[in-house]
């Protein structure tokens, strides 16, 4: 069993376990040392530090199911790791202070031991995932756990795949390709084994796992013998569509009746099912912040923002949502009455900006209108932050794929928000940038990434966002 990077299914299932154990060992010593002895303020000894250890099995579970292990290994970057093992460990804590406040020992938070041992978690598991890369790169680089591949057609996409297969890592060996000449130009390791005609032959005789086959579609008198063969000969057939000299993306394969077609971009959202259980989450988060918002904050804002600014107190503003249409977004005014609202953004030292709007817009407070645009169903509480109508005018003359922002409704938080692309965007490529990561989210929805956002932003609001203004 194979992830699409080629590691080993027992692999992944003896790293959780690996890491399970040493997070909770980790955690059960802490808190060995925390609590005194003869204190019987949670359990009696054993038992205590039988429900602390699986409590941390169980923290790093709920973690895991959030950023799956396969994701430590699907990039060669370095910095997948540190980033993947932080988001980890924050989950694990939030939980974990969770379970520790519902059962009233608040005292054993000591806060520099506690943030020694998250800390040290952290250390353990970006070192046990270096450590396993390493290990997976030498055992492969020795020729263990590889598949045998070679490739029938000589196209471009072809000399790529050759280059991605040639990291050891992901543990292919390409033993060459059958084309009806040679390429000028191919790497000599990437060896010419003959013509296509050639190809059934060579494989009788040599040990083939995976093939896979670029040729045109005008020859597929000669592709359905090779798909014959493998499907005979256990070997995993692959066809490589010509599409990558004007396509360098994940494409999605999709039937239309009986004739396969390519989709450019994955849309969770074109299922019913998914567009119902984020609707349905909508509903109910919303209902539940609602409660506290008109009984607790509106009055306590209103008050103060009309007692420090004339005006209304409510500031609403005509935004780009699904499909492009508009609608009004709303949310507590936090500049003075200005009849710039509409055309120029904020800035950082704005002078428009009061005092206390100063203040609702770094805490995010000036927000919180906005699920009243959720209730109504003009916005989803996460999705692609919604833009004035005057920038979706220019930026969609700017930037190519602007408006793919616009197939989902927009959202009082998003993916492009807890990774830093917030606030005044001075330069153009602070928008592209804000736009990917708003594209990346739509393509890789799921229900668990809108409660991580959430997370996230909770998170954010708590210990400050310098780009929050």
């Amino acid at each position: 069993m194979r992830n699409a990077t080629g590691v080993p299914g027992l692999l992944r299932l003896g790293m959780y376990f690996v890491e399970m154990v040493l997070v909770s060992v980790v955690f059960t010593a802490y808190y060995y040392r925390a609590i005194s002895p003869g204190s019987h303020s949670w359990y009696d000894t054993s038992p205590m530090f039988t429900n602390l250890f699986l409590l941390m099995a169980m923290s790093y579970a709920v973690g895991s199911f959030f950023r799956p292990i396969t994701f430590f290994y699907r990039s060669s970057r370095q910095g997948s790791i540190v980033r993947s093992v932080s988001v980890l460990v924050l989950i694990m804590v939030l939980i974990n202070v969770f379970f520790i406040a519902l059962r009233g020992q608040n005292a054993l938070i000591l806060p520099m031991r506690f943030v020694a041992m998250w800390f040290t978690i952290w250390i353990v598991l970006v070192s046990v995932r270096y450590l396993a890369r390493y290990v997976i790169r030498l055992f492969r680089s020795e020729g263990h756990n590889v598949h045998h591949v070679v490739f029938v057609g000589a196209s471009d996409n072809i000399l790529e795949l050759y280059q991605e297969m040639e990291n050891p890592f992901y543990g292919y060996r390409v033993l060459g390709y059958f084309s009806e000449v040679p390429v000028q130009g191919f790497p000599e390791k990437f060896c010419y084994l003959g013509k296509v005609s050639e190809c059934l032959a060579y494989m009788e005789t040599h040990n083939v796992e995976q093939l896979y086959c670029a040729l045109p579609s005008a020859m597929a008198n000669d592709i359905r013998p090779i798909i014959n063969w493998c499907e005979h000969n256990f070997v995993r057939f692959f066809s490589v569509p010509n599409v990558r000299n004007y396509l360098k993306r994940t494409m999605q394969l999709e039937l239309v009746g009986e004739i396969p077609v390519l989709s450019i971009r994955e849309d969770p959202f074109s299922s019913l099912t998914n567009r119902i259980i984020k609707r349905v989450f909508d509903i109910v988060f919303s209902g539940l912040v609602m409660i506290p918002f008109w009984l607790l904050i509106y009055p306590v804002v209103a008050i103060v923002t009309k007692l420090t600014s004339p005006g209304p107190v409510f500031f609403k503003q005509k935004r780009n949502g699904l499909n492009g249409e508009e609608f009004y977004c709303y949310k507590f005014r936090s500049m003075k009455v200005n009849t710039d609202a509409d055309n120029v953004q904020a800035t950082k030292d704005d002078p428009r900006k009061t005092p206390w709007g100063n203040f609702l817009r770094k805490s995010s407070i000036d927000e919180l209108p906005q699920f009243i645009n959720v209730i109504k169903g003009e916005m989803s509480v996460v999705g692609p932050r919604p833009h004035m109508v005057k920038h979706t005018r220019e930026y969609s003359e700017l930037i190519d794929k602007y408006m793919v922002r616009h197939w989902v409704k927009p959202g009082i938080t998003g993916w492009a928000q807890v990774n830093g692309a917030r606030g005044e965007t001075k330069e153009l490529w602070q928008m592209e940038d804000r736009i990917q990561k708003d594209i990346w989210y739509i393509e890789n929805w799921t229900i668990w990434l809108d409660i991580r956002i959430i997370l996230l932003t909770v998170w954010n609001a708590l210990v400050g966002d310098k780009q929050a203004y």
